[in-house]
């Protein structure tokens, strides 16, 4: 490892090559467009595998270790049905996912560096979308996927942040554009993931998540030398980082506004839990060309999230140069409204027509506009965690900010083990309404807590995309 950490190059971070922007960006993106095209790919299958084929009584029997966790999780939330267990089991992947991060980036700071953590991260996830090949390793795939996206997600993000110098007003739109590169490869994964589980089967989908991971770790390879510095490290782990009163004090801000996220977000998660079953149960998905995967209509989100992002880009700049931009925390507040409009259309169609006759294109338009809502909330997020993160910790408190989604995810998993009992139209009312709530926090307390963390000496707004 000390070899390999000498042989990773330092660059400079002021060159505006990629768009007016630094050219690690587009290397930063391209890595996780591919990621995510292997990540959602296998994502977008994953419920249904479960439900339709995995969990069913003639095959769960086949996975490693599923007879210890399923007591396990049964020990904690009582006997579960195997759509339950299905929903559950993909809340907590989907929230450890986005947990394991926080480790992830206390590595990198202290012992690898990011560069090192993320090699290490897409190896592992490769080992995992392998491993989702054989019923018996399943469980083991899932640990796996989990590990690897832990020592890549934080610190990639954390390198979007460190492009830019202080004072820069261009990280928002480099979130924004980072956003909108990865899930671009969020829109191929399932159209191409979810077509060929439909052909072929669902091992044949899984397996080409992971040949896609191998992609990717080409592209960081070859993007090395235009990435950010960062401390020579060697065998030693760097000395704990120092904070001060300020530091702190932002460091809980910013825990009190990862809380308000989680709430806005638990409708969006809900969509690739039980969303899927819910699809599949419900719409005509007949087409003159045959029946349309469910797995594209995570395709239809990422599409949202691209078109949402060119869209809101061009808003937000032509307000700015007016002065009308609202602050970072209406612009997440409005993303929250969005986002809840959208999971609210499931409700109206589940109430008006019955199980199988569903329009598709009421899920399309819902799918989209949640999508759009993404485009005004997550990337404000991480652009805010960016921008007052204390600099010591900053892989550390950008991999803090995929806690929204370890959070959201988990409740999610547990509110979707309720999905069987409950009327649809109400469970996904119930859902839409915490987009809500969570919307009305941020348009309460937001600006106070944003001027709470820039302090006396605030810099200009982040999201000044001028």
């Amino acid at each position: 490892m000390a070899t390999i950490a000498a042989s990773i190059p330092q660059a400079p971070i002021d060159d505006r090559t990629f768009l007016g922007h630094p050219r690690g960006l587009a290397y930063l993106a391209f890595t996780e467009m591919w990621e995510r095209f292997s990540f959602y790919g296998m994502q977008s299958l994953l419920v249904l595998y479960m439900t339709q084929e995995l969990f069913l009584p003639g095959n769960i029997g086949n996975v490693a270790g599923i007879v210890w966790y399923r007591s396990l999780v049964e020990s904690v939330l009582g006997p579960m049905s195997a759509q339950a267990l299905a929903g559950q089991t993909f809340g907590l992947y989907a929230g450890l996912v986005y947990f394991t991060p926080l480790i992830g980036g206390w590595v990198a700071d202290r012992w690898l560096g990011a560069k090192r953590t993320v090699i290490i991260g897409v190896l592992l996830m490769t080992a995992g979308h392998a491993a989702m090949a054989l019923e018996q390793s399943f469980l083991i795939a899932l640990v796996l996927l989990i590990l690897g996206s832990g020592a890549l997600k934080g610190n990639i993000a954390s390198q979007v942040g460190q492009l830019y110098s202080s004072g820069d007003e261009r990280p928002a739109q480099g979130f924004v554009m980072f956003s909108t590169g990865i899930n671009i490869g969020a829109i191929m994964g399932p159209l191409v993931c979810g077509l060929l589980a439909q052909i072929y089967g669902w091992h044949v989908g899984f397996s080409a998540a992971g040949v896609l991971m191998l992609v990717a770790l080409a592209v960081y390879l070859k993007g090395l030398p235009h990435l950010p510095d960062e401390p020579h490290l060697v065998r030693n782990a760097i000395p704990p980082a120092k904070l001060n009163a300020t530091d702190w004090r932002n460091v809980g801000l910013l825990i009190v506004m990862l809380v308000m996220t989680a709430i806005l977000t638990l409708g969006f998660d809900q969509l690739f839990n039980m969303g899927m079953v819910w699809i599949d149960a419900a719409v005509d998905l007949e087409t003159p060309f045959g029946p349309m995967p469910v797995a594209w209509f995570v395709s239809i989100n990422s599409l949202g999230v691209v078109l949402g992002a060119i869209a809101t880009l061009a808003r937000w700049r032509w307000q700015a140069k007016h002065g009308q931009e609202p602050e970072d925390t209406t612009k997440i507040a409005i993303g929250g409204l969005l986002t809840g409009a959208g999971v609210m259309l499931l409700a109206a169609g589940s109430a008006a027509q019955a199980p199988g006759s569903v329009s598709m294109v009421l899920p399309v338009i819902a799918y989209f506009l949640c999508g759009v809502g993404f485009t005004w909330f997550w990337p404000t997020w991480l652009a805010v965690v960016s921008r007052y993160a204390p600099r010591p910790i900053a892989a550390r408190m950008m991999a803090a900010a995929y806690l929204v989604v370890f959070l959201s995810s988990t409740v999610g998993g547990y509110v979707a083990t309720f999905y069987e009992a409950m009327d649809p139209a109400l469970f996904w009312a119930l859902n839409a309404a915490t987009c809500v709530l969570g919307s009305a926090l941020f348009f309460a307390f937001g600006p106070a807590l944003t001027r709470a963390l820039a302090g006396p000496a605030a810099s200009q707004p982040i999201a000044a995309l001028a």
